[in-house]
């Protein structure tokens, strides 16, 4: 069911998607320029629907987008790859220079205060292929029977930025797996999560995992593999997904403090160029009050 809000540029649609995650928002032409009333929708928009997707925004640039971001929130540098030349926040990927985003995983939580919002143009789009996938991390929590829910609620887990790429990315060049050394792991961090975490805004208990975790804490190697891989399933369980094929122009606004995503790695040599924003985020929390604690930022010395 579509919800509409009348503001003073006009009537907002939200229009759902999946049932569980993403919809679409029209009569919104996105910038600077917006009033408090419209930015507000769609937070409250984002914050029910976890993923929000705009079509025909070829007006913006990347001084617009970040103007738009500006309203949204505080602009969150990348601790470790430097942004787009000319830009003030913007991180490019481009997948002839190695941009391909493709592990199921939320923003940057090998830090502790990791994004709350991204904010990701389409540039450059493939003639097939290369969708983006993302999952509600809230409602793959809420699908878990209470016994695993109970368990969840107890473990931690340590994420870092520091992985094996060369085993993840088996078709990436040396030079590739030497560019990401020097670049994405320039600065190595640990930090330890919850693996159940509590939403600031809306309290809602979420499932923290993805591509960053590298063991759960407490438990065997191998204890750690099957338990990541029973709450991960969870989360890219189709149903709690959904799925957006790019057009130039599109752009897709996302929680990330309730979302995991993917962007599926299936168009070969065809050109692919995402630009993001990302806003700064709180430190999560427990469901027992803890907090997310960094305790390692060291230079990495194989670079």
């Amino acid at each position: 069911m579509s919800t509409k809000v009348t503001q003073g540029t006009g009537i907002i649609e939200v229009l759902p998607i999946g049932g569980r995650v993403g919809a679409t928002v029209q009569g919104v032409k996105l910038g600077g320029e917006l009033d408090a009333e419209v930015i507000q929708s769609i937070r409250e928009a984002l914050l029910k629907h976890k993923v929000l997707f705009f079509r025909d925004q070829q007006h913006l640039d990347d001084a617009k987008q970040e103007d738009f971001a500006d309203l949204l929130g505080e602009p969150f540098a990348h601790p470790t790859v430097k942004i787009r030349e000319g830009s003030r926040y913007i991180l490019e990927l481009d997948s002839h220079q190695g941009g391909r985003a493709n592990a199921w995983h939320t923003d940057i939580t090998f830090i502790d205060a990791y994004p709350s919002i991204s904010v990701l143009r389409s540039v450059v789009v493939p003639a097939s292929g290369g969708d983006t996938v993302w999952s509600n991390t809230a409602a793959a929590y809420d699908s878990l029977p209470q016994e695993l829910k109970d368990l969840a609620e107890k473990l931690w887990a340590v994420h870092t930025n520091l992985y094996d790429y060369a085993a993840r990315r088996p078709e990436a060049s040396e030079e590739r797996v030497k560019e990401y050394q020097r670049t994405f792991a320039s600065t190595v961090y640990e930090t330890e999560h919850p693996l159940v975490r509590v939403h600031p805004e809306t309290g809602e208990k979420s499932l923290l995992l993805g591509s960053f975790v590298k063991r759960l804490l407490g438990v065997s190697a191998a204890e750690s593999a099957r338990l990541y891989e029973l709450f991960q399933q969870h989360v890219t369980s189709l149903e709690n997904t959904v799925r957006w094929h790019w057009a130039a122009g599109d752009v897709a606004i996302w929680d990330n403090r309730s979302t995991q995503h993917i962007a599926v790695n299936d168009y070969g040599d065809q050109h692919r160029i995402v630009r993001r924003v990302t806003l700064a985020g709180e430190v999560p929390v427990s469901v027992d009050g803890r907090q997310s604690t960094t305790y390692l930022k060291t230079p990495n010395v194989n670079v």
